[in-house]
């Protein structure tokens, strides 16, 4: 069998049979055509590199560069912090204390900025992965943002600004973005370390 039979047989199998891993494809061209393995992979790759079969990562893997991880779902935590810290800021300095039922949006955004997110952003700075638990992270999350809001408030005092709504809402806006994009760089980082052990 030629080079290139093999080549055509290689495509075929992926058409037809769309395995789901290199793994399975190996072992699907391995009983058809009775190659050894190392063949097969060997001419997978050289498809890949003439841009004729592409190979991608299993769903569940770790993309290798860090601007593909911020755009996969495993750092959908993030982009939800962010959004209702964004959203919370936006509330509080458009929707006026008079607007009865809006105003219970403003509530119950600022209650969750105050009393969670700084918490659950240094929490996952912390313990970025899988060390503790759902319920272990959120009862933490509550405890450290009732320790982080106060100290921001604290350190706000000695300022020229003092504690003002406007002050504080940006300077939690400043600490949650800067412990989400620490803890998101840090889970980064341990995901793809025990991938590659």
């Amino acid at each position: 069998m030629s080079e290139e039979e093999i080549y055509e047989k290689i495509i075929e199998i992926v058409k037809t049979e769309e395995p789901e891993t290199v793994e399975k494809l190996i072992e699907l061209a391995n009983h058809r055509l009775g190659i050894d393995k190392d063949t097969i992979l060997k001419h997978a790759i050289e498809l890949e590199n003439q841009e004729r079969l592409r190979l991608s990562q299993p769903p569940g893997s770790i993309p290798t560069e860090f601007n593909t991880y911020l755009f996969s779902s495993n750092a959908a935590w993030f982009w939800i912090i962010i959004a209702l810290s964004i959203s919370t800021t936006i509330s509080v300095f458009t929707i006026l204390e008079n607007a009865t039922p809006y105003v219970y949006i403003r509530y119950i955004l600022g209650s969750v900025y105050v009393l969670f997110l700084p918490g659950y952003s240094l929490i996952k700075t912390l313990f970025p992965t899988k060390e503790i638990d759902n319920i272990e992270r959120t009862a933490l999350s509550i405890g450290m943002s009732l320790a982080l809001v106060p100290l921001v408030g604290l350190l706000l005092n000695y300022t020229p600004w003092g504690i003002r709504l406007t002050p504080v809402i940006l300077s939690l806006l400043s600490l949650t973005t800067i412990l989400t994009v620490t803890g998101l760089q840090r889970e980064y980082t341990q995901k793809t370390k025990t991938t590659q052990e």
